[in-house]
């Protein structure tokens, strides 16, 4: 035998095996463009959609071969009047009477995307840090609920009583992610099915507490007594509008979670956990106390969510005033690929959908239905680039790793 022939040789790379690669962290390194696609493949499908639902399209569909041409301007005209509608609701409105009136509609947007992005921010942070939180709901009903108590419960002087109900529901959802931080970090328990539960327990006991006399406001049904006007956070733009200080707490907030995550160095554990937990463990990073920190992390941006909702727009606690949030923030940060500035990009789409949504539904008949049917689309795409990448024949890109579940 030759040297040549004794010497083994390296298989051939087309042939090495896969490498593993979380689903999660694939999701999270879809390019901006692969992002922007999937809003545009949601917006045509919710418009083929429109179309269909729409009595005149459904009437000129019957004779569609004789005179297609009314079926195509029936579908069109369906179509923008839904669009149109959406956009006079969520951003500008000339048909308004007064500018005030006009430009109401963005500051509605820039309200429900408020408590959005804190959310939102916090499942970021636990994303890029290799948790998949999906307890934000419950995080959320807590800064709520526990905001709302000290809100109509103390007797304060008025920034003095806002800092405190700000603090009482930011620490609220912060320990109640911390639970499921402790337990993973001790036991290994899986935070999907630890924060799920915790959800559920978030929603029963903001209900039980309702019923109690500490919270419920008395000869009334479940709902608390009004919070202290000291307590609420001020209007930016006055009374004529309900944009409050929270939305711009939520720029910083953003702005915070960007210094941690790129500048600290516990925002470099937290990546290096995400990254690759078992380096970061040989590195000397305590995999467990990252666990905590992170969790503890998001689940106080998660309950300010909650206060923004008690403290900027309610006024009250009652069943009910998380709504959505919390499960929407899960999509607003795969969309926004866990970024603070796409996760806020993220946020106000979402906040210009539901202040829109009612107003395509009034002027144009449109079920409000299609706007969660835009959402689902979007996360159906956000959660498998490669169906975006083939419906617009995009090439992978060079790094792209196949996942092996």
């Amino acid at each position: 035998m030759t040297a040549a022939q004794q010497t083994p040789q390296a298989p051939p790379a087309d042939s090495a095996p896969a490498v593993r690669e979380p689903v999660l962290r694939q999701i999270l390194s879809s390019s901006g463009t692969l992002v922007a696609l999937s809003v545009v493949v949601a917006l045509v499908v919710a418009a083929v959609l429109i179309a269909l639902a729409d009595p005149d399209a459904q009437a000129a569909l019957g004779y569609l071969f004789a005179r297609p041409g009314d079926f195509f301007a029936a579908s069109w005209d369906a179509v923008y009047g839904a669009y149109s509608s959406l956009f006079r609701g969520a951003v500008f409105d000339p048909q308004a009477a007064t500018f005030q009136r006009a430009i109401r509609p963005l500051t509605e947007t820039l309200t429900a995307a408020t408590p959005l992005i804190f959310a939102g921010l916090g499942l970021a942070v636990a994303f890029r840090s290799g948790l998949f939180n999906i307890g934000a709901q419950g995080q959320v009903v807590l800064g709520a609920t526990f905001a709302a108590f000290a809100g109509f419960t103390f007797d304060l002087p008025p920034v003095v009583h806002m800092v405190v109900a700000v603090a009482f529901g930011v620490v609220a959802g912060a320990l109640w992610a911390g639970i499921a931080g402790v337990l993973k970090a001790r036991t290994g328990a899986n935070e999907v099915i630890v924060t799920i539960m915790l959800n559920s327990i978030a929603g029963f006991l903001m209900a039980y507490l309702l019923t109690t006399a500490a919270f419920k406001r008395p000869g009334s049904n479940p709902i608390s007594p009004i919070l202290d006007a000291d307590a609420m956070f001020p209007r930016l733009l006055g009374s004529g509008f309900r944009l409050h200080l929270g939305f711009v707490l939520a720029l910083l907030a953003a702005w915070g979670v960007w210094w941690l995550m790129e500048r600290s160095a516990d925002g470099y554990r937290f990546r290096a956990v995400g990254l690759n937990p078992d380096a970061a463990r040989t590195a000397g990073i305590r995999i467990s106390s990252v666990y905590v920190k992170v969790m503890l992390v998001a689940g106080a941006l998660a309950g300010m969510g909650g206060v923004s909702q008690v403290l900027g727009t309610e006024g009250v606690l009652q069943d009910g005033v998380a709504g959505s949030i919390g499960f929407d923030a899960i999509t607003v940060a795969l969309l926004g690929r866990s970024t603070p500035a796409g996760t806020v990009g993220a946020a106000l789409l979402f906040g210009a959908l539901r202040a829109g949504s009612p107003l395509m539904q009034t002027v144009s008949g449109t079920p409000i239905d299609i706007v969660l049917v835009v959402q689902a689309i979007i996360v159906l795409l956000i959660a498998a680039p490669p169906l975006v990448r083939a419906i617009f024949r995009l090439p992978a890109p060079s790094n792209a790793r196949e996942v092996v579940s």
